[in-house]
């Protein structure tokens, strides 16, 4: 049985992260990558990432949340995605503060003191290289060796590399848009240093406490907005004390502010959610593309 068939769903955004949000906990059953390559067709429902909210399967959480790329891939980390889920589900409980838990470990989220914003607890990010993860040994991560063009003069080079639940690598560029990020990205994306691929991120440093960037998603493409890569992006500066520790980190689609907690570590992302439209999904998206 299909398991997104005639199922509904909220079509949301996180300044332009297209997200869609299913809600299992009533009739719960595991989406297979075939489903979900076909509800992202243009016939379908076209988005960055689906999140699928399961009953909670740890004590004191509000739901177990699998995260889903449009390629079919799962990965363990969407800010963008989760401050989706939690607008939907702080609305619904009347609560200010919720907790999930992912792929990637516990996720806290709640409603920010300005209106229609919403914090997303991140947690503490990755650094050393096993973890994040890199196929051979780098003792430092804030650079490693990695480029793209001729050895004597490189068009990239010298990326910082975190984890955020999911892996990314920062380039340093004087302009985001002076590179080829939709060629150069799945090239990237797809290096055997990165054996579980990798999120890449051109960045611009404007100020100490603002910071722009571009990013090449892993398992989407070029991304209005991806919310793991700001808080990847705000750290790797910071441990470059290139910025402060908290910082505004402007995407395509708009600002996030992203705050590196020096008390536990933890990175705390702010930014807005927009709720497009309520829909459910055909049956027969599902046959067309042969999705069993």
């Amino acid at each position: 049985m299909n398991a997104l068939a005639d199922r509904s769903y909220f079509k949301m955004n996180g300044l332009g992260n297209e997200i869609v949000v299913v809600d299992l906990r009533g009739a719960p059953a595991l989406i297979g990558a075939d489903e979900l390559r076909a509800a992202a067709q243009p016939t379908g429902v076209p988005y960055d990432q689906l999140m699928a909210l399961y009953p909670p399967r740890t004590a004191g959480t509000d739901s177990f949340v699998r995260i889903y790329n449009c390629d079919g891939s799962e990965v363990g980390a969407c800010g963008n995605g989760m401050r989706c889920v939690a607008a939907l589900m702080i609305k619904e409980r009347d609560a200010g503060n919720l907790l999930f838990e992912t792929k990637a470990g516990l996720v806290q989220c709640w409603k920010a003191p300005k209106p229609g914003l919403f914090t997303v607890d991140m947690g503490a990010p990755r650094l050393a290289w096993n973890e994040i993860p890199l196929a051979e040994e780098f003792r430092d991560t804030r650079a490693i060796e990695l480029q793209i063009g001729p050895i004597d003069a490189p068009v990239l080079h010298s990326p910082a590399v975190v984890s955020m639940g999911n892996p990314h690598a920062i380039f340093w560029v004087d302009d985001v848009h002076a590179h080829d990020l939709g060629k150069f990205g799945p090239l990237l994306e797809n290096h055997p240093i990165f054996p579980e691929r990798a999120n890449i991120t051109l960045a611009r440093i404007v100020s100490c406490e603002h910071v722009v960037i571009r990013t090449w998603e892993r398992g989407v493409g070029l991304t209005k907005a991806c919310g793991t890569a700001a808080c990847a992006t705000a750290v790797a500066a910071a441990r470059l004390r290139r910025t402060e520790r908290k910082v505004t980190v402007t995407v395509p689609g708009g600002d996030l502010d992203i705050e590196w907690r020096e008390s536990d570590d933890h990175v705390l992302m702010t930014g807005p959610v927009e709720f497009e439209f309520e829909g459910r999904f055909d049956p027969a998206l599902f046959a067309a593309a042969g999705a069993a």
